[in-house]
């Protein structure tokens, strides 16, 4: 017999943290978490649409990499899995792609190509994920901040990879 895909225990508006705790859907650490779920598939489209190899698996190292951000966010009392050395890798991600390109001289208006576009779209909603996340550390909900500046540092690399989709 298969598992259904419904519960129902979510019925009346609560759901289950990862560490079983139940919260209230409209929690802001729900609002968070399901914020970087809706970037993860976002960034789904623009892996589909991705006209590089390379960008296409920088992609999906980093969806994988949000499944361990939502369970961080959707679990208390845990020490964090995004660590350090996962914001160091996006920094150099995006030095590397940097390298690759001549420097901006002017503003940049998503458009051009559906990839590129779709990677800034990926940009302002890791954006509204931060976002989300730090209304839930400043209202009192325990954060882990290098879960904030892995956000911080992730739009900075969607952007780099909408440049390269772009220019490259």
């Amino acid at each position: 017999m298969n598992a259904k895909v419904y519960t129902k225990t979510g019925d009346k508006g609560s759901t289950s943290l990862y560490t079983g705790e139940r919260l209230s859907k409209a929690s802001l650490r729900v609002e968070a978490y399901g914020t970087i779920d809706e970037l993860q598939a976002v960034l789904g489209v623009a892996r589909a649409f991705s006209e590089h190899d390379d960008i296409q698996q920088v992609i999906y190292g980093i969806q994988k990499e949000l499944w361990q951000l939502m369970a961080d966010v959707a679990s208390l009392g845990q020490e964090p899995t995004i660590t350090d050395a996962h914001i160091e890798n996006l920094e150099k991600i995006i030095d590397s792609y940097d390298a690759k390109m001549e420097p901006l001289t002017k503003f940049i208006v998503p458009g051009d190509k559906k990839s590129s576009a779709l990677l800034h779209q990926c940009r302002t909603v890791t954006r509204r994920a931060e976002r989300a996340l730090l209304r839930a550390a400043e209202s009192g909900e325990a954060i882990h901040e290098v879960n904030i500046r892995y956000l911080n540092r992730l739009s900075d690399c969607c952007y780099m990879l909408a440049r390269a989709e772009f220019e490259l």
